[in-house]
């Protein structure tokens, strides 16, 4: 008498995001067992290292598209592969990081001298009356509605930006607008050709 086989067959969803150029995904399925291999080297250029804070001081790493707000929950792709929503009510901050491995406070969360970058120079004061200041473009067009994407004063560290809700913030101040050298000069000799004419 024959041995009987059977068969299982098992439904597997397997998420891939492709890096801009390549048509195939790079995962390679073995059943039964089932290995999956998935390139992460290759994430996809637009996807972007961040660690979420959260205000009870939990923390959590993951990967942001760049649209990573949908329906007031922030879409972040975790270590493991998995999609997870978190409220943006439940936020702190969102860190725009180098390394995964380096999930320190910005090391600098004040200017210690006039910032040069051009924007609006601004000061973040949290519920939990922690304080940060950074850098933010003079246009409203560039503001997202859930919060302010800022640029922190040190930038060669390992936080590039930091995104923080609105709901995370008690206030914030634009501390000054720093120009453009250019643009303050040419002001200047608008204003002297002025101060000719009415002479």
């Amino acid at each position: 008498m024959g041995d009987d086989k059977q068969t299982t067959e098992h439904t597997i969803k397997v998420t891939v995001w492709l890096p801009s150029g390549q048509k195939t995904p790079d995962v390679c399925l073995d059943t039964p067992s089932v290995h999956a291999k998935i390139n992460q080297r290759n994430m996809p250029s637009t996807h972007k290292k961040v660690i979420v804070r959260k205000l009870g001081r939990d923390s959590a790493g993951g990967y942001v598209a760049p649209n990573y707000i949908v329906e007031g929950k922030l879409e972040l792709l975790n270590p493991s592969g998995k999609v997870v929503l978190i409220d943006l009510r439940e936020i702190k901050s969102v860190d725009f990081v180098r390394d995964f491995n380096d999930a320190g406070s910005p090391p600098r969360k004040t200017f210690t001298t006039r910032p040069r970058t051009e924007g609006l120079w601004v000061r973040l004061k949290f519920i939990d009356n922690d304080v940060v200041e950074g850098m933010m473009p003079n246009d409203l067009s560039q503001v997202l509605p859930e919060g302010y994407l800022i640029t922190p004063p040190d930038t060669r560290g390992n936080i590039q930006r930091i995104f923080v809700p609105k709901t995370a913030l008690e206030e914030i101040s634009v501390l000054s607008v720093i120009g453009h050298p250019q643009a303050r000069r040419k002001r200047a000799e608008d204003v002297q050709q002025v101060a000719l004419f009415n002479e």
